[in-house]
């Protein structure tokens, strides 16, 4: 195994200056999006996803960002998942995406409350059906005993409901109402930009935080 503390990277792709941010937060979240899509990120709608549990421990995955507009980023998920049982007791999240082609960090913190049923029911349609098929096959977060009870799931599911499986009442969406936003750019010799923008009092105020 190499030495781990031996790698060396050398941030110098882009930067990140107040007049870029001057439209707001969600505007510059936009931006920067559609450039990473642009520029054929690895899954750019990829984001981790951190909560914390009723015993205070953190825990973190990655999930699909599925919507964003200035209510929120929405991603969509079993509602009994460890992440989802972590929300009901503590709806705070934060949320993180790494384009690393493009040396950039967003991160977004706020409140999460659930979508709508219809918000749920309309994305629910829009995915294949083998993914609707397996929402009810999952039952995420669980033990279980072998994959072959995943499949086993699956072909019960297909059998009761075959090419139109209705929601699962147990999944659905969540949104992340921003209060806290951070934009990082990669720079040289580490001295990396860094705008922060956090709610106060219905306002977005932007900051410059050191690297």
């Amino acid at each position: 195994m190499s030495k781990l503390s031996d790698f060396r990277k050398s941030y110098e792709l882009g930067e990140l200056d107040e007049a870029e941010a001057a439209d707001g937060p969600f505007a510059l979240f936009d931006r920067w999006m559609d450039e990473a899509i642009a520029h054929d990120v690895s899954e750019p709608t990829a984001m981790t996803v951190a909560t914390v549990g009723a015993d205070g421990r953190p825990s973190t995955r990655v999930v699909l960002l599925k919507g964003s507009d200035a209510r929120g980023m929405v991603w969509f998920t079993n509602y009994e998942s460890r992440k989802g049982r972590e929300l009901a007791h503590n709806p705070c999240a934060a949320l993180q995406f790494h384009w690393v082609e493009m040396e950039r960090v967003v991160r977004i913190e706020g409140r999460v409350e659930r979508t709508s049923a219809e918000e749920s029911d309309d994305y629910f349609k829009s995915r294949p059906l083998d993914s609707r098929l397996g929402a009810w096959a999952s039952p995420q977060s669980q033990v279980i005993g072998s994959r072959a009870v995943l499949v086993a799931n699956a072909a019960k599911a297909a059998a009761q409901h075959g090419l139109n499986p209705p929601r699962p009442p147990h999944w659905g969406g969540f949104r992340l109402v921003p209060d806290r936003f951070e934009f990082w750019q990669g720079r040289r010799s580490r001295l990396h930009d860094r705008l922060v923008f956090r709610l106060d009092g219905g306002r977005w105020l932007r900051e410059r935080l050191a690297p």
